[in-house]
């Protein structure tokens, strides 16, 4: 038998191995050696892949090598013949009749898998932050075309959707009740109904794109991968058995990503992925339809753990399964409740230099909420990347009042979907006048959520000092030495704000000493939910 045969050490060609480990997943068996990973397709037909026959197999482990390079860049070695010998086993060395196909794979070390590192407390906001940007660069650079842009279009999603509850309408009742699998169903095909024009713009737009569609803890690896790897960084296992779940919104992708964070209780690390995400990319949209992609992606999940607990012949592997499978339905049913953090407009502002953009990045740390600031909105206005210099005199071409109006219209534009979300968001701009003070204001009263205007104040000369070292370094913001003066005397003071509304910081002392301040007048998350 298969399973059994390539569990022997000398089914495995020179040099072999001393031991052989052997994973399931629902469609895969998986041997491990101490140095390499071979991969076997099931032939099993579940309705949404089908690897009944050897051809199939050979088709699906070609396009996963190919796929997977992506992101896997020297991980995967390629295809090698399963073959039949003369004593009727089954091995992976020269002769015999070939009877499957194998994926090839280096071996990653389990202590730099995601999951493994966040069970030990090892995995940081820093790492988060960083998977955020490298998926980020990862989704700029994949596939869109006509072809690709149908698979998230409205009638493939509701297909989707509609497909899931289908698949799970007997197993879910065991876990859910019928009234609570309905509430989910309707409330993931209203999101769609609502979002349709937002869906179909960013079709348009080219953010549907052919990513990874199984983006989880368990296929990210922090270190110990190729040499070379991406900032470190090593994601494995792609969808290769079906383009209408790997090519999606890229929203979509992310947000396997966000709810696995959240299936495994840590919705801070989860908003902060999407916090650091939103800012690398511009695509503060995604607010609008993460909830609904988290839900169907936890769906998704559970119908699959429905799957492997039914085939599950062994009772702890079932009771593992059936367990996997309470968490994520009961994740996708409670998307539509209330978040444990409640939203908050926070306008951190102050002069060029002021130590304005530290605040407002470490705030968010703090509240896992995204940074919506007004140097990296100009740029994207521009058309330029985030740290293309842009230098021209004080208040002139992008810098002049009329396009700074419209940045910060932008800002509040952006900021608008996020709070509509349940979201708080922090604000990064000068607010030097009473008008753009004013705007933030108004944001906040809109959605009826609390609003503070932290001022961040320093010397003169702490502000030079800072100035002088960002020439030398580069960065987002343009402010520079030569506009500095120009820019202090167009500041009007925050006079009109109430003192509830309106915090000072000394930027001048150390940041722990302002985050302290600011920890006393907002509400963070709470401690239990952080590692």
């Amino acid at each position: 038998m298969l399973p059994d045969d390539l569990l022997r050490p000398e089914a495995y060609p020179p040099a072999r191995p001393h031991k052989v480990e052997l994973r399931e997943t629902h469609v895969s068996w998986v041997w491990l050696t101490e140095s390499d990973v071979y991969k076997v397709k099931k032939p099993v037909s579940l309705g949404f892949v089908d690897f009944t026959t050897v051809e199939e197999r050979r088709r699906a482990c070609e396009a996963e090598v190919r796929l997977n390079n992506r992101l896997a860049t020297g991980a995967y070695f390629g295809l090698v013949p399963v073959r039949r010998g003369p004593d009727g086993h089954v091995h992976l060395h020269d002769g015999g009749e070939v009877v499957d196909w194998a994926v090839h794979m280096l071996r990653l070390p389990d202590e730099a898998r995601a999951d493994v590192r966040l069970e030990r407390g090892a995995l940081s906001r820093e790492d988060v932050e960083r998977l955020a940007e490298h998926l980020a660069a990862f989704h700029a650079r994949c596939e869109t075309s006509p072809e690709i842009a149908a698979h998230g279009a409205l009638p493939r999603l509701r297909e989707n959707v509609t497909e899931n509850f289908a698949a799970t309408r007997v197993d879910a009742p065991r876990i859910v009740s019928a009234a609570e699998a309905r509430e989910v169903e309707e409330s993931q095909l209203g999101a769609l109904e609502r979002h349709a024009a937002l869906l179909e713009r960013r079709s348009e737009a080219g953010m549907v794109r052919d990513g990874h569609g199984d983006l989880r803890l368990e296929h990210v690896y922090f270190g110990g991968g190729p040499t070379g790897s991406d900032r470190g960084i090593t994601i494995l296992d792609c969808i290769e058995f079906a383009d209408r779940f790997r090519c999606a919104d890229v929203c979509a992708d992310i947000a396997f990503l966000s709810m696995d964070l959240e299936a495994h209780g840590r919705v801070d690390l989860a908003e902060r992925l999407l916090a650091r995400y939103a800012r690398a990319t511009d695509d503060y949209d995604l607010y609008a339809l993460v909830d609904f992609f988290e839900s169907y992606r936890a769906w998704v999940r559970g119908k699959v753990a429905l799957l492997v607990a039914a085939a599950s012949k062994d009772a702890a592997a079932r009771a593992r399964a059936e367990a996997e499978a309470r968490r994520h339905l009961l994740l996708a049913l409670a998307k539509d409740r209330a978040s444990l953090l409640s939203p908050v407009v926070v306008a951190v502002g102050g002069i060029i230099a002021s130590g304005k953009s530290t605040v407002a990045d470490a705030l968010a740390s703090r509240l896992s909420a995204p940074v919506v600031d007004a140097d990296r909105t100009r740029k994207c206005l521009l058309g330029v990347a985030h740290q293309a210099a842009v230098h021209v005199s004080a208040f002139e071409g992008p810098y002049d009042p009329r396009v700074t109006d419209q940045v910060y219209d932008e800002v509040a534009r952006r900021a608008d979907v996020v709070l509509a979300s349940g979201r708080p968001v922090i604000l990064d701009a000068s607010f030097r006048t009473r008008d753009l003070r004013r705007r933030a204001r108004e944001l906040a009263a809109r959605h009826g959520v609390p609003f503070l205007f932290v001022e961040c104040r320093t010397t003169e000369d702490v502000c030079i000092a800072r100035l002088a070292r960002r020439e030398r370094e580069g960065g987002v913001s343009d402010g520079r030495r030569a506009i500095f003066a120009d820019f202090v005397a167009r500041v009007e003071p925050a006079s009109e704000l109430p003192a509830r509304e309106h915090l000072v910081l000394d930027t001048g002392a150390p940041l722990e000493q302002s985050l302290a301040v600011l920890d006393d007048q907002l509400r963070t998350w709470p401690k239990g939910l952080l590692g």
